[in-house]
């Protein structure tokens, strides 16, 4: 990964000699420099910038004004800025690193000083950005299901109660779909758990690709998934339910399961309706439908009831 250094400050006499200082360093593979704290806003705002020296008395904005507006945006947060000062007092000092600076130096400096200065702001993001991973990695496990990587029924029942609340707030539709594998137990005590996780695991690579960026698919319990589509009238929700059924039914399955058509049963419910009221409503109606599609033969989708035949006709085998 590339580091890059930004320079801010008044005098372009001062500014090449930080810049000379840190090329002769090999701190950074790219260097960008401004004038003032406005143009040096204008640079962070179209660069990807790991470190800022900054001057603090500047013209059109000074240092402070520039840490004010760094700091009001989120993607700065952890860009460390070395504050540069003529002045002494030690107020000045104390205010730059109130307003977020995370270092200082006094001018004029020492070339030994700034460098060691600048590999320990660069230390520290290292390690700083190190930890955000760790925990973006840590957040993703602990809502994402092992097997199939969709996500798992504790960030779905959020995600559901979330949706289900702006829905309410909005007057906007809410689809829910729960799937189950048919006869899926066959598949296991014919052919073995580790092939029925693979067909598992190639649902979940199905239903991944039929959604749309804003829905979501959460694996809810053994060979049971829900889909969670928000701004989504039953209309639009069962013909997503009824493409999905089929490209189930066409997948061409290899190994020991070649040969094999694996199907799915879907239950359909939407909010509002006059038979939901809550997210257990939601949930018990698309299970009822679910249920429905399972008695009625499997291999099918099935709407909540209440919902006009006409528009379930599509969902025959």
């Amino acid at each position: 990964m590339t580091l890059t250094a930004l320079v801010i400050d008044d005098s372009e006499t001062l500014r090449a000699e930080i810049l000379q200082i840190l090329k002769e360093a090999s701190l950074f593979d790219s260097y960008l420099e401004a004038c003032d704290g406005l143009e040096g806003f204008k640079v962070l705002l179209n660069n990807r910038v790991d470190l800022v020296l900054c001057d603090l008395e500047m013209p059109r904005m000074d240092g402070f004004r520039f840490l004010a507006m760094m700091r009001a945006r989120e993607e700065f947060q952890d860009v460390p800025v070395i504050i540069l000062t003529g002045r002494e007092d030690r107020d000045t000092k104390i205010r730059g690193l109130e307003q977020g600076a995370s270092d200082y130096l006094t001018k004029p400096f020492d070339a030994g000083e700034l460098v060691a200065r600048v590999r320990v702001q660069l230390k520290v993001k290292s390690l700083q950005d190190e930890l955000k991973r760790s925990n973006d990695m840590l957040r993703t496990l602990s809502i994402t299901d092992p097997l199939t990587h969709l996500h798992n029924r504790r960030h779905l029942m959020e995600m559901v109660e979330k949706e289900f609340q702006r829905a309410s707030r909005k007057g906007a539709h809410l689809s829910l779909i729960i799937l189950d594998i048919d006869y899926f137990k066959k598949v296991n005590d014919t052919y073995g758990h580790q092939e029925g996780d693979r067909v598992l695991t190639i649902l979940a690579d199905i239903v991944r690709r039929r959604l749309r960026s804003y829905d979501l698919a959460a694996r809810y319990g053994g060979e049971e998934f829900v889909l969670l589509l928000p701004e989504t009238p039953v209309h639009e929700a069962l013909p997503i339910a009824e493409r999905l059924r089929l490209e189930v039914q066409e997948h061409i399955f290899d190994g020991s399961l070649q040969g094999q058509v694996i199907t799915i049963s879907l239950g359909v419910a939407t909010y509002p309706s006059p038979r939901i009221e809550s997210i257990d409503s939601l949930f018990r109606q698309a299970d009822e439908a679910l249920y429905r599609a399972k008695q009625s033969g499997r291999n099918r989708v099935e709407l909540m009831a209440g919902v006009s035949p006409a528009k379930s006709e599509h969902s025959e085998v």
